[in-house]
């Protein structure tokens, strides 16, 4: 579980954990969670505007799916993991790579695919 808030991960089982607890907050910042959409993408979109790499990566996986209301946009998702790519988040070289395998949101090309795979890899995507 991803909190929009800060962007940082925690596990499911300490997501459900912590609503036992009541705790309707984020365990990291104490930011309230988001109770919409709009709130969410504004608090993504708060820390893509300071450049986190994850929350760029986040918005870039909204913007290919088409989730949070936002519609599907291949070549914006193509924008935005690049960005995160050039601030060093594998994930985002990853993510690339498959864009480039599949030729979803871009032209095919398997050379790309393999260099972008192989550039994760040597920086530890696993």
């Amino acid at each position: 579980v991803v909190n929009a808030c800060c962007m940082k991960g925690i596990c499911k089982g300490c997501a459900m954990a912590a609503l036992k607890r009541d705790m309707n907050d984020c365990p990291f910042c104490r930011s309230p969670f988001p109770d919409n959409d709009v709130d969410m993408l504004a608090m993504i979109k708060a820390r893509v505007g300071k450049k986190d790499p994850v929350a760029i990566d986040y918005l870039a996986h909204k913007y290919f799916h088409g989730e949070l209301g936002l519609q599907k946009d291949m070549q914006k998702a193509n924008e935005l993991w690049a960005e995160a790519a050039e601030l060093g988040l594998i994930d985002a070289l990853y993510s690339l790579g498959l864009m480039y395998e599949t030729g979803k949101g871009v032209k095919q090309d398997k050379a790309k695919a393999v260099e972008l795979f192989e550039k994760a890899a040597m920086q530890g995507h696993v």
